[in-house]
Parts: structure tokens; sequence; C-alpha cells
């Protein structure tokens, strides 16, 4: 009865703390935190000791899982560059720093030590930064360098945690430090591909929404455990596992199931992560009991956690000058080789222009070329820039996963209970303080958004080619008034619509009225429909199937709305 109560409890506290925050307009982590570390000095409250594992070997791979199949892999692999230095190298950076910090300050630490509580408070939490950058705006590209890093820095980080802490118990050379880190990457990237393709092959296979979704919950685990027992990162092989199966998904998976797993997949995320930052409050009065009963000084942590504070976001805002100026060399280089691969493509749309090759390496060359040019393309359209990089340098957050990680610390490390206490103020204060002022900078730098003029370009660009493919099957239909009938229901008669409302000067208004009258429509027939469940003179089954074809509607036009930022 008591788990029960404290899970009604838990989860009525973060859906009201989350609603509340969207009201005020504040990242709900940040609101969390506050309201646990509040309720962490109630009589009432029980202290929260939930163990370490249980958060990085349980709570952490669905919730990497989730964020990695919604990501798209051309984006992640168009940023990788952005992605690895920020994700592995500031990391290293970092705990190198770091350590050599703590070191300093507690000169009784150990080096192993000192670089093991590095490690931990190196990997930031892109979830603050990532739901305030998309209420203001922010553009796809800084979005998706924020998301990937925090997807491949947890891995970074609980790697050289593992090598520091294998360090404290004996020798440990740098050569056997980055083999292992060689070979964590190299063996999770395999386990991650492998798993994400034979897990997107069998459900292809289960016909069955429910039990397709359900097998999706098991997918991340079924990366995470063999990696982490082969020496590997459990972590980077679920996030491999997440982007290989949001690639292959559109192919191998019915459009039901994807949407079905889709809002299944949010509610979970929505609910360990939230829960996770809660704990994280909750859990600072336990801490603080901790230091004082081993007898060491509350005041002393908390010092040492606001200045490695200060240390960690100087080292971020310093790391993204070279950053952002090695984007812009390459965005430069694009600019060069733009030209290049447009004569190239130029060259290949002419018949005859290349002899000799066959039909299917004609293909293959024709497939790289226009891949490097939309690549080109890409870096000079969605350029970073200097304006982006003070947003990334300041988006450099902590998380819960750092206090998880601060205690899996062995039980006879020194100052064992401060060092926990510290990992908690630098979580802390970075998310309260760049959190609670990410928008002002935002609000400062005036970054521009995504270019809406290119962006609906490109969709109607990608429609006339979809619309093209649908017509060559319908070419060969007989039935000339069924192929109407489909050409006006489909695609093909929403694409000839949309063409005569953009020549409508009057587009945007139209469109804002037809929407509206449209939901209002639907408002009028859901009455209906539930007047008529309440006379009794339909089945249930005519009624779901009549429910059913209104919630799919409305939710179409519901997207269609949002789109429209109205």
């Amino acid at each position: 009865m008591d788990l029960t109560l404290i899970a009604v409890v838990g989860v009525s506290s973060i859906v009201a703390v989350a609603a509340f925050a969207k009201r005020l307009g504040l990242a709900a982590p940040l609101l969390l935190v506050v309201v646990g570390i509040g309720l962490s000095f109630l009589p009432a409250v029980p202290d929260v000791d939930v163990e370490p594992e249980l958060i990085l070997a349980v709570v952490l791979p669905p919730l990497l899982y989730s964020a990695a199949v919604s990501m798209p892999a051309q984006d992640f692999r168009r940023n990788f560059k952005a992605i690895s230095g920020l994700a592995v190298l500031l990391v290293v950076v970092t705990t190198a720093g770091t350590g050599a910090l703590f070191h300093l300050l507690i000169p009784d630490l150990g080096w192993a030590t000192a670089f093991a509580l590095g490690a931990v408070v190196s990997p930031t939490d892109a979830v603050a930064a990532t739901s305030v950058g998309r209420k203001l705006g922010l553009p796809s590209r800084l979005l998706t360098v924020l998301e990937g890093e925090g997807l491949v820095n947890d891995a970074s980080a609980l790697v050289l945690l593992r090598s520091a802490v294998a360090a404290m118990a004996g020798a440990v050379s740098l050569w056997h430090v980055a083999g292992d880190f060689v070979w964590s990457v190299i063996a999770a990237t395999a386990i991650g591909a492998v798993v994400g393709v034979i897990g997107v092959r069998v459900r292809g296979w289960v016909n069955d929404t429910v039990l397709n979704t359900a097998l999706s919950f098991v997918v991340p685990f079924v990366a995470f455990v063999p990696a982490e027992d082969l020496g590997a990162s459990g972590v980077l092989a679920v996030v491999v596992c997440g982007l290989v199966t949001g690639h292959l998904a559109p192919r191998y998976l019915e459009a039901e199931h994807r949407i079905g797993e889709e809002m299944n997949w949010h509610t979970v995320a929505f609910l360990l992560e939230s829960a996770i930052f809660l704990i994280m409050g909750l859990s600072l009065e336990h801490l603080i009991d901790e230091v004082q009963d081993s007898g060491l000084s509350v005041g002393e942590a908390v010092l040492y956690g606001f200045i490695a504070s200060a240390f960690v976001i100087a080292a971020r805002m310093i790391f993204v000058i070279p950053l952002v100026a090695v984007l812009k060399r390459d965005e430069r280089r694009a600019a060069a080789r733009l030209p290049y691969l447009e004569r190239w493509q130029d060259r290949l749309g002419r018949p005859g222009a290349v002899e000799g090759l066959s039909s299917r390496r004609r293909f293959h060359i024709e497939r790289r070329v226009n891949r490097a040019s939309a690549d080109a393309d890409f870096l000079l359209s969605e350029k970073l820039g200097w304006r982006g990089g003070i947003v990334l340098a300041w988006s450099g957050m902590r998380g819960a996963i750092t206090l998880a990680a601060a205690q899996t610390l062995p039980a006879d490390t020194p100052y064992r209970a401060e060092l926990i206490l510290i990992a908690f103020v630098v979580a802390v204060t970075t998310l309260l303080l760049q959190g609670s002022t990410l928008p002002r900078v935002i609000r400062w730098v005036k970054i521009p958004g995504d270019d809406e003029n290119r962006l609906r370009s490109q969709y109607d660009d990608l429609l006339d080619e979809m619309v093209e493919a649908a017509e060559e099957v319908l070419a060969g239909a007989d039935d000339p008034a069924l192929v109407s009938r489909v050409r006006a229901d489909g695609l093909v008669g929403r694409r000839a619509d949309r063409a005569r409302a953009q020549r409508d000067p009057d587009n945007d208004v139209r469109r804002d009225e037809y929407l509206r009258l449209r939901l209002a429509s639907i408002a009028a027939e859901r009455r209906a429909l539930l007047d008529a469940r309440s006379s009794g003179a339909y089945s249930s089954s005519t009624l779901l199937a009549a429910q059913r074809m209104l919630d799919v509607e409305e939710a179409r036009l519901q997207q269609l709305q949002e789109s429209t930022g109205r």
C-alpha cells in the first residue's frame, strides 16, 4: 500500500509541477528539482535513497533510447563533428581539468579519485536546454547538437569513470584507459547496430500494435545488457540501437504501430525523466545527513561544489570558441566544394555524359554526389554561427545522471559522502543558474530560427516527388472513376489544393478560417456521437469506429493548426 501511495503521489506531483511550470514559462526539470529540495526538509517526507544502479541500468537506457529513436540519423551524421567534440573531447577535457582542481582543493584526495569525480561532473543533461530552446524557437540544427551531445556524453563520462575507479584499486596506464575507451566505442556501436536491425525486422513480423509496442520496451535493454557484459558501453549501445531503429522503422513497421509506439514512449520518457529530477531534489537532505554523520564539512563541500560549477561553466565556454571556428571553416570549405558538386550533378544528369559505367555503379555515384551536395547545402543554409555558439556555451546544465554516477563510487572511497554532495551542488547549481537564465541569453543573442520559407519550399518539392511516385502507380489502373477518387482523397488531391491555396493572396486567413470551421464541425459531430451513445441506439463497435475516425481527423487538423503557429 505504501508503494502504491508513493506512486500515485509521485505521478500526480510530477504532472502538477510540469503543468505549473508550463504556465510559468519554466523548464519543468528546474521546478521539479526545486520542489524536491523543498520537500526533502519536511519531517513527513521520508529519506529518498535510490540505488544508483537502478537509475543507470534501468531508467537511463529507455530514456536514451526514446530520445535516439526520435533523432533523424541524417541530422546526427551531419552534426557528428560538433556532437563528438562536445560529447567526447569536452568530456575528456572537463574530466582532466576538474580532476586536477579537486586534487588541488582536497590534497588528501588521490589522483584517481579526483579524476573519478571529474568524470562524474563532466556530462551535461540536454533536457532543460532543449525544452527551453524549442519553446523559444531555436534553430533545429542547434537543438540537434544539444540532443546529440546529451545522448553520447553519458557514455564517454561513464567509461572514464569506470577507468578511474579501476585506477583507484590498482595501477592503470594511460594506454589501458585509451584501449578501454576504443573497445567500448567499437563494441557498443556494433552491438547497438545489430540489435537495432534485428529488433526492427522482428517487430515487422508482429501485426498487433500493443504487442509491437511491448516489444519495443525491451529493445534498449537487449542492447544495454550484452554491451555491459562485454566491458563495452551499454549506454552507447542503446543510443546506436535507437538511431538505427528510428532510421529503419518507416521502412519495416506499419504507420499505426509507429504512432502508437511514439505516444507510449513519450509518456514513459516524461515520467522517468521527471521522476529522476524530482528524486534528485528529494535526496538533498539525506546527502547532508550523510556528510554530517561522516564528520565532514557540509559548508566545505558546498563551497567546492560552487568552485567546480564555475570551472565547468568556464571550460565549456572556452571550448566552444575553437569548436565554432572549426564549424565556420567547414562552412567555407562547403561553399568552395558546392559548385564542383553541382557541375558533377549536371554532368551525371545528361544522357551519355559518363560512358563505360554500369547502371548500378552510376546509381551509386549519383547518390554519393547528391548526398555530398545536400550536406554542403545544409552547412551553408543552417549555419551555427557565433550566436548559436553563445547559446551552446550556456547550455551546459548537469542533471540527475551526475548524482547517480557519484553514488557508484566504491564504499571505501575517501571523503565519499562529501564527494557525492559536491557532485550534487555542481548539478543543481548549473541546472538552476544556467537553466533559469538560458531564455534571457537566447533572447539577448537574437538567434534566428529556421527559415520557414526554405522549409516550405522543401516541403513542396518533396510533395511533388511523392505525387510523381503515386501517379506512376495510378497510371496502371484500369478504372478512371476509381483513379479520380483516389487522386482526390490522397496526396495528389491535397497537393493540388495546396497549390491553389498558395496562389490565393488571402491564403493564411482562409486557411485559419478553414481549420477553425473544420474543428468546430468535428466538435459538433462529436457531440452528436456522444448523444447517440447516451441513447443506446447504436452498438459499441459502431460508436468506437466513428469515434476513431473523428479522433484521427481531429488530430491531423490540430497538427496543421499548431504548425501554422496560431
